[in-house]
């Protein structure tokens, strides 16, 4: 049965009393079959009614570690579920509230055009590995598995970026640029050893010379909200609030990242506000619905967003509580939804990938 939920989860609020009095009675009907994910990204009265809330790998490891769960209900975008069926039980089933809700950075990295790119890293001298971020389709998924490659997360990349420089000369860094890069600074790799690849012929990506001499090869994807914060935003605090402290997310542009005072993933982020002094100030660079989130359960800190300009994840934002409440009567009738199923061609490679990283961030 699910566990206990987050005491520090904050009240659902603004949504109608029925509406919230149904979900908690068909998550009682349903005890010991069902299991709730959330995203930290989520709306508030998704997060109050969820067992377990996190980020993408948190949630992918609490759906493998739910056995008993025989529904899970991912409240989050689609590469998440994706990647919840990969690592549960046959037996076991994986939706969502909304089916439609995807990852505009997921769908940059196109697997066709992913293949291309690697015929030609595969004929420069040396060995190129792929890497993938979490946040990923598991297509990408299953082809970093196939070539010996691994996935990583915002918290674990330097750790995964050290382990396959162990493994080969070259790593091919999907689909987040940014991420990339800021790691690629971090490990003291320079500028001219990265390279951004560019399917349509604009960057540096297909110039054999800039290739060959590049360790890190970046796929050209980045995070629809996080590119969003620019470092005009990070001076303007700077003038307006020289006292506050400044934290990131590693998704956000690399001059973003080095004008700030901290960047980190987004537990990261959670946990140094949590654990801040009562009365100090800080703005962060992240989903603001997290943002306001974090303000309203600290509110003996001062936090604030770096911008409130298109920081808000829409596809995060159509996790609703009706959409919700509809697949819990689903459920609880014997007429479940169409569940989140990867192919199990496509399954067994990609969960090579995500066991790597598990095995190798141990």
């Amino acid at each position: 049965m699910a566990g206990p939920r987050d005491a520090h989860q904050p009240a659902a609020a603004g949504a109608p009393p029925a509406l919230l009095e149904s979900i908690p009675r068909l998550q009682d009907r349903l005890a010991g079959r069902l299991l709730i994910l959330a995203h930290h990204y989520v709306q508030d009265e998704i997060v109050a009614l969820a067992d377990v809330v996190g980020d993408s790998l948190k949630l992918a490891q609490a759906a493998a570690s739910r056995r008993d769960a025989e529904w899970i209900v991912l409240c989050g975008v689609r590469f998440m579920a994706e990647s919840a069926d990969i690592l549960t039980a046959p037996e076991q089933a994986v939706c969502m509230p909304d089916a439609g809700a995807g990852c505009s950075m997921a769908d940059m990295a196109d697997p066709a055009a992913v293949a291309r790119c690697w015929d030609e890293l595969a004929a420069l001298p040396g060995r190129t590995l792929p890497v993938t971020y979490i946040n990923s389709a598991a297509e990408i998924k299953a082809f970093v598995g196939r070539h010996g490659g691994c996935v990583c997360t915002s918290s674990n990349a330097p750790h995964v970026m050290r382990w396959a420089f162990g493994q080969a000369d070259r790593i091919l860094f999907l689909p987040d640029q940014h991420l990339g890069r800021n790691t690629a600074h971090a490990q003291g790799i320079p500028p001219g050893e990265v390279a951004l690849w560019s399917a349509d012929g604009r960057g540096n990506g297909h110039d054999p010379a800039r290739l060959a001499a590049a360790r890190i090869v970046l796929w050209p994807g980045h995070c629809c909200v996080h590119q969003m914060f620019k470092r005009s935003h990070v001076t303007h605090f700077r003038r307006r609030a020289p006292e506050a402290r400044i934290v990131v997310h590693p998704e956000c542009a690399f001059e973003v990242v080095q004008a700030a005072d901290l960047a980190g993933s987004t537990e990261f982020i959670i946990r140094t506000v949590r654990e801040a002094p009562p009365g100090s100030h800080w703005v962060v660079g992240t989903e603001l619905t997290l943002v306001d989130r974090l303000a309203a359960r600290h509110a003996d800190r001062r936090v604030e967003p770096l911008t409130r300009f298109g920081a808000h994840c829409g596809s995060m934002r159509r996790n609703r509580l009706p959409a919700l409440r509809a697949v819990l009567e689903g459920l609880a009738a014997g007429a479940p939804p169409e569940p989140v199923v990867v192919p199990a061609a496509v399954a067994a490679p990609a969960r090579l990938a995500l066991e790597r990283m598990l095995a190798v961030t141990a």
